[in-house]
């Protein structure tokens, strides 16, 4: 039987895209809605480093930036060990709609994972976009 291997959230957010695309790829965005800090370059093959006040942490890979519309990177997977290489991608696409701005989040990978492996990130990680999109709406409506 086959995993799932994506996970997919839409949002709106009744807030013009630039307002949007600010929130998702500034560092004080990121260390706001996202984690409780963030320092890094957000460009292609720059990394930016999440952190919270529990000590855990999170390095993002930048993979992709269309201004204005697609944001994307790499990351570790959520229940591996911190020097396993496996990665998953995670890619925000922003588009116009009715009065603000429609956000997708699209995570793949998973089906690279054994099933314990998998039933953590997986549903570690469905649990998590649901929880951190909620938080991103909240702080771009301010």
């Amino acid at each position: 039987m086959a995993f799932p291997d994506r996970i997919e959230r839409t949002v709106h957010i009744g807030r013009p895209q630039e307002q949007v695309w600010a929130a998702i790829t500034t560092a004080e965005g990121l260390g706001t809605w996202f984690g409780e800090a963030a320092e890094g370059e957000v460009k292609v093959g720059g990394t930016v480093e999440l952190s919270w006040q529990s000590g855990d942490s999170a390095r993002l890979r930048v993979e992709r930036l269309d201004p204005q519309s697609v944001f994307a990177y790499s990351w570790h997977i959520y229940g591996l060990p911190e020097n396993d290489p496996r990665r998953t991608y995670v890619e925000f696409t922003l588009t116009p709609d009715d009065g603000g701005t429609s956000l997708t989040v699209v995570e793949t990978g998973f089906a690279q994972l054994d099933h314990d492996e998998h039933a953590k990130a997986y549903d570690g990680n469905t649990r998590g976009w649901k929880s951190e999109l909620d938080e991103l709406v909240a702080y771009v409506n301010g």
